[in-house]
């Protein structure tokens, strides 16, 4: 059997048609032996077209393509049936089903589909970061952090992490407590991305009962007396004094107004500079 050879043709790097000709391959046993395959990506214009052609006449080539532009799309099947080569349009057949169901023309932009990824992996990764520097563990995250987020405990400091980690931001988060000196490098970082969470005294007493009472512990205990979150808040105020960080009063608000008020501080921060 003379060998086959397959061109794949895309306007990305061509890993969709790549991937389909390999399991329409893999059924075929002696495909080890007899396939040929090129890959040619970025096919953008008529002039990349003509040279695919070029290729697939000289070599009598399978041409496998995946163009999402209409117009380069049309090109290439008009030159493959006006040369009477064997091919394969592989998103075309469902790009027009899905227009005409959907009642939306596509957006056209070739490799959509690895941008889809590399944020999906973004998010993953600011997960990951999230739990890693969780309650201040690493103080080397707070260099890394495109959010730092500082108050006493009960103040959401977890929830709102692992929140915009799904937005896509690094996030670390550092407690503040009167016996322990927070790391030093938190006064030398970039005060703009430090954000304080702040609590009123009397929700946070109600809080920490509350928690205390989930714990089967008795809602007694110094953690949910006033004096000591009046310590602990007197404290969080000098820390915040000495960094000089935008605040926020999470006393009634939800975690998602809390993290939209955090978006709408870092975004302002970045456009001005």
């Amino acid at each position: 059997m003379d060998e086959i050879r397959l061109i794949i043709a895309s306007d990305s790097v061509g890993e969709t048609a790549e991937l389909v000709t390999k399991a329409c391959t893999s059924q075929f046993n002696q495909f080890g032996k007899a396939l040929d395959t090129v890959r040619l990506p970025y096919i953008e214009t008529p002039e990349n077209v003509d040279e695919v052609i070029s290729i697939a006449k000289e070599q009598q080539s399978i041409v496998i393509y995946t163009l999402v532009k209409p117009a380069i799309r049309q090109y290439m099947k008009e030159q493959l049936e006006a040369n009477q080569l064997k091919h394969v349009d592989i998103m075309g057949p469902l790009m027009t089903i899905l227009t005409e169901e959907l009642n939306e023309q596509p957006l056209n932009e070739p490799g959509m589909v690895h941008k889809l990824d590399e944020d999906y992996f973004k998010k993953i990764e600011a997960i990951e970061f999230a739990v890693k520097y969780d309650d201040g563990r690493d103080p080397r995250g707070l260099t890394k952090a495109d959010i730092v987020l500082i108050g006493v405990s009960r103040t959401s400091k977890t929830p709102l992490s692992q929140y915009l980690a799904h937005k896509r931001y690094k996030v670390m988060n550092v407690p503040l407590v009167p016996e322990v000196d927070p790391p030093e490098l938190l006064f030398k970082i970039d005060p703009a991305k430090c954000i304080a969470l702040k609590i009123d005294p009397e929700k946070l007493n109600a809080i920490r009962k509350e928690r205390l009472m989930q714990l089967g512990l008795n809602d007694d205990a110094s953690y949910a007396q006033d004096q000591r979150i009046h310590e602990e808040l007197a404290y969080f105020e000098k820390i915040v004094s000495r960094i000089d960080c935008p605040v926020i009063d999470v006393s009634n608000k939800a975690i998602e107004e809390t993290a939209n008020e955090i978006i709408k501080i870092v975004t302002a921060r970045s456009s001005s500079k």
